[in-house]
């Protein structure tokens, strides 16, 4: 315990110590950090995460974060409209817009089917996937969810879900990583490289 630090100090390890991959020694070297750096620009900090906090929602159509009622995406006219990715969280529409590549719009199911964490079906967002499928002219469904166990799932439920609609559902191409020797793949890594093989 840090019986040697000021209690506001304390206060703000803790804080910082619950956020994702921030540990004891992180916490107190960002800390430590902000206590050197002139008012202004951690004043400028609390501003931005206080704007952040009260100036974003989610987007109406996708669910994505957004500071009007539509993100980004779907603001751009330029974006394909026929093909929707599914993705867990916002932060996979980041990963996946780094790339360049795709020009559709995208549908956030903010987590996925987990029993063991209480979260099911309901709890998604996959009754407002349905509703955009009748109002909108989506031809094909992209499942971009990690290959976890709850993530796999998931895939397994939308698909079984979706497939009746019409609509044409695909799942990202998962197997070995670009640089990476065969000897180190996993053989679930190896099945899905082999199942996901295209003509060359």
């Amino acid at each position: 315990m840090r019986v040697d630090l000021p209690p506001s100090l304390k206060t703000l390890l803790q804080e910082l110590e619950r956020l994702p991959g921030i540990g004891p020694k992180s916490a107190l070297r960002i800390a430590m950090f902000l206590l050197h750096q002139p008012k202004e620009a951690v004043d400028r900090l609390i501003a931005a995460l206080q704007r952040v906090r009260d100036g974003l929602r989610l987007c109406r159509r996708c669910f994505n974060y957004a500071e009007g009622e539509l993100c980004g995406v779907c603001q751009d006219d330029t974006r394909d409209p026929s093909i929707v990715c599914v993705v867990e969280d916002p932060l996979d529409i980041a990963v996946i817009e780094n790339t360049g590549t795709f020009r559709g719009r995208y549908h956030v199911l903010h987590g996925v089917i987990s029993p063991i964490e209480g979260i099911g079906p309901e709890d998604l967002r996959i009754r407002e996937l349905l509703e955009r499928l009748q109002a909108e002219p989506i031809r094909e469904v992209i499942l971009a969810l990690s290959p976890t166990t709850e993530g796999e799932a998931t895939t397994t439920y939308l698909a079984r879900l979706l497939k009746p609609t019409g609509v044409k559902v695909t799942q990202l191409a998962m197997g070995l990583p670009i640089g990476s020797s065969l000897d180190y793949a996993d053989p679930l890594t190896l099945m899905r490289a082999l199942e996901g093989r295209r003509e060359v």
